[in-house]
């Protein structure tokens, strides 16, 4: 039968315990509104921020617009006039007004009002000509009654400027004009109430849309703001279905975004704690079930025990080898455990020569067989020599165990494979009764015995007896920290 470890590559760094006080963690003070509603109130405030801000700054330039057209008209209006007071003759004399209202009549009848604007012309303390309604933006007031108004107007000794009315802001400009003996005044005014008022229902119009645009937003947020959570509140729901006995739960993961990564990692986490809740559970069972035998053992023959030295010699005797049983037992089981650690293999460079001639040496003890070493691979190995040293000397006592004194008992290695991706093969070959291939397959589980165990005292080694089933088991788990595996052909 020949019996086969093989392995490579080094084992991985240790994980250190992320709470390795034991402590035990409080929540900590937070807003009791869900994380969907403060992602929604979020996104809904600053919208609303910029939106407003957006509205501030449209009417602000909305209104000065209609200011600075005010302006313009005004100072369009006096630059025309006084181009057309320099410039303008009487057609029945072909020469220049001798008349101040004829040369006002005359400008006015070729000028159009546009809406909010006034043109008037003044001689002497009457409004003369009316270059349109007179209305500004209110229909019951007008600038030509208002004598009060023009009388300051006329008084005042800036050219332009802006005054308060019963029609709101009017913002106006003025020109002195002179012919013959005559003076007079050219005044225009434009009111702005009709621009503010067209500006309020652009902004209306505009607020509406922006609160419409608001709350199609919030619907969106909320929505998407569900989307993303998903998977958090499936680590919730997950997370309320475990239970002490049962880890098998798992968050479905959706995409790749740091939600499902979360989902992930929630996933290995429970990943490990299963396994860690595996390993104790199948640990307490396997010590239970294999130490229940010894210690009723122990107990049955203690309650028989009586006065006859050689009696109690003997008894002793049967419970000192069922208490060792039981200290081997547990050691192997507690190597079991440990072997499902990150840190059970410190993997090295190892010489695979140097690595065989010791092992062929240190199983030269384990009793009177012919050890040949067929076959040596030469070259460095990253492995744990003491790991791979207790494996092949496991096998190497197995080999002991069913097979008869000076049979033979080959051992070796070899190469398989070639460059990053060549693997180490070491074996041991006995002539035993071997196993079916039923056995084969399960040998290595914990506790197996294959048929020859069963075999008369006769027909195994002096002084050799059923073990409990673990040494397979501990090969496997070196075969496998190693990244290898472990197998038997029979």
């Amino acid at each position: 039968m020949s019996t086969d470890v093989g392995g490579s590559g080094p084992a991985s760094a240790p994980v250190p315990d992320p709470n390795p006080a034991g402590r035990v963690t409080k929540p900590l003070g937070g807003s009791p509104v869900s994380a969907r509603w403060r992602i929604v109130g979020w996104i809904v405030l600053t919208t609303a921020l910029a939106l407003i801000a957006l509205l501030v700054t449209v009417r602000s330039l909305l209104i000065a617009g209609v200011d600075r057209d005010a302006n313009d008209d005004v100072v369009q209006e006096i630059q025309e006039f006084t181009t057309f007071a320099g410039e303008a003759v009487d057609p029945l004399t072909a020469q220049p007004y001798t008349s101040v209202g004829e040369l006002l009549e005359r400008y006015l009848s070729r000028q159009n009002a546009s809406a909010g604007e006034v043109i008037l012309g003044v001689t002497g303390d009457e409004v003369l000509y009316l270059g349109s309604s007179g209305r500004g933006n209110d229909e019951t007031y007008r600038l030509s009654a208002d004598t009060d108004l023009l009388q300051d107007l006329r008084e005042d000794p800036s050219a332009s400027g802006v005054r308060e009315t019963a029609a709101g802001t009017m913002r106006w400009g003025k020109v002195e004009v002179e012919a013959g003996t005559e003076d007079g005044t050219l005044i225009t005014a434009a009111f702005t109430r009709g621009g503010y008022a067209q500006v309020q229902e652009t902004v209306t119009v505009i607020f509406f849309v922006a609160l419409g645009g608001l709350l199609f937003t919030a619907g969106i947020a909320w929505l998407v703001a569900g989307q993303i959570l998903r998977p958090i509140r499936d680590v919730r729901r997950v997370a309320t279905e475990i239970t002490e006995s049962d880890l098998t739960a798992r968050v479905p993961v959706q995409g790749r975004d740091d939600v499902a990564a979360l989902a992930s990692t929630f996933n290995d986490m429970l990943d490990r704690l299963e396994h860690a809740y595996v390993t104790q559970r199948n640990f307490i069972d396997d010590a239970s079930h294999e130490l229940r035998t010894p210690i009723t053992v122990i107990r049955g023959h203690l309650e028989l025990i009586d006065d006859d030295p050689r009696s109690r010699a003997a008894t002793l005797a049967l419970v000192d080898g069922e208490l060792s049983r039981m200290a081997r037992i547990v050691s192997d089981l507690l190597l079991l455990v440990k072997a499902e650690r990150p840190d059970f293999v410190q993997a090295a460079p190892v010489d695979v020569a140097v690595l065989m001639l010791d092992l062929e040496a240190k199983m030269q003890a384990l009793g009177d067989r012919r050890w040949l070493l067929m076959e040596v691979a030469e070259g460095a190995v990253a492995l744990d020599s003491q790991r791979i040293t207790q494996a092949v000397l496991q096998l190497g006592a197995n080999a002991v165990q069913y097979t008869p004194e000076d049979s033979d008992v080959r051992i070796g290695s070899a190469y398989e494979g070639a460059g990053p991706d060549r693997q180490l093969r070491i074996w041991v070959e006995d002539a035993g009764p071997g196993v079916t291939e039923e056995e084969a397959a399960v040998i290595f589980e914990r506790f197996e015995h294959g048929s020859a165990n069963s075999l008369p005292a006769d027909r195994r080694s002096a002084g050799q007896r059923g073990g409990a089933g673990l040494g397979l088991a501990i090969v496997r788990a070196i075969a496998d920290g190693h990244a290898g595996s472990a197998w038997v052909r029979s």
